[in-house]
């Protein structure tokens, strides 16, 4: 199957993948005077009083909102807020098919970190947690930092921790297949934006002792120019042999290689450099 033309054929036909559909019937004017006026003042009056009320007198508990600004949407780049919808809607698409979580996609249309801390901490009331979605490194540890020191509710950044989490999973299960200890392998990650940076921390809590991150202008090490705060940060924790070379050098000898930039950068010599019982994790999206 052509996904692309296949999709964009089923998008026009779809026409959105999610909708609002209503969880009480209102067919008497009884019902509209306890649903909404003059009944509905009595909820309101209780959350006014404890505004934990909200999430059992209102649909806030079991709500989500999916937010980007549409400047690293999947592996497309800056493409625009009103572009990302698509994705939005397919995130909220997965939590209300796979965990019957209601999300609306909500885009932005700013990229100062200032303006997106503030408008999604202002509308933070209407959900029981937010999930940041396609927003470009390094601004997005800023927006997820800012917003947990004064949002009440979850702040989840997808790109960072939805990845890190799956991929964390999948090494501990490969590794298995392979007979290898977590501490003992050597891992190679090319991409140090969110996802990366993120996915290295993880590995990092999860055991690994010998791990390297490339970029577009190599491998990190401590000292290196052009690094970002939190790649200078794991610049200290990682490639202890402070290898400066490129990606083909990284991997040459590496357990375990895990793609998280662009496409087609990984040839086949460079996984035959790798130890026997290789595990590559080909994860550039949406071409690995």
């Amino acid at each position: 199957m052509n996904y692309a033309e296949e999709s964009l054929k089923k998008h026009y036909e779809w026409k959105g993948k999610i909708e609002v559909t209503q969880r009480v019937d209102v067919k008497t004017r009884e019902d509209l005077s306890l649903a909404y006026t003059p009944g509905v003042a009595t909820p309101c009056l209780e959350i006014q009083m404890d505004e934990s009320k909200s999430y059992e007198l209102t649909r806030r508990w079991n709500t989500v909102a999916v937010i980007t600004d549409g400047t690293a949407v999947l592996g497309l780049g800056d493409i625009g807020p009103v572009a990302g919808m698509p994705v939005m809607e397919g995130k909220a698409l997965l939590f209300k098919a796979f965990g019957d979580v209601d999300a609306i996609p909500l885009c932005i249309k700013s990229k100062d970190v200032d303006e997106l801390v503030r408008t999604i901490y202002l509308i933070s009331g209407s959900f029981g947690g937010i999930n940041l979605e396609d927003i470009s490194a390094p601004r997005c540890f800023e927006v997820e930092r800012r917003l947990k020191e004064i949002c009440d509710i979850p702040v989840f950044h997808d790109d960072q921790h939805g990845t890190a989490i799956v991929l964390g999973a999948a090494l501990l299960n490969a590794l298995k297949v392979v007979g290898k200890a977590i501490d003992g392998v050597r891992v190679v990650i090319n991409g140090a934006g969110s996802a990366g940076v993120a996915i290295a921390n993880f590995l990092l809590r999860l055991g690994v002792k010998d791990m390297i991150l490339c970029d577009k202008a190599g491998t990190l090490f401590v000292g290196k120019e052009g690094m970002t705060a939190p790649q200078a940060e794991l610049a200290e924790k990682t490639n202890q042999g402070r290898l400066d070379g490129n990606l083909a050098d990284a991997m040459r000898g590496a357990d375990v290689f895990i793609g998280v930039s662009a496409p087609g950068i990984v040839s086949e010599e460079m996984v035959a450099s790798m130890n026997k019982g290789a595990i590559v994790f080909p994860m550039a999206n949406p071409t690995p």
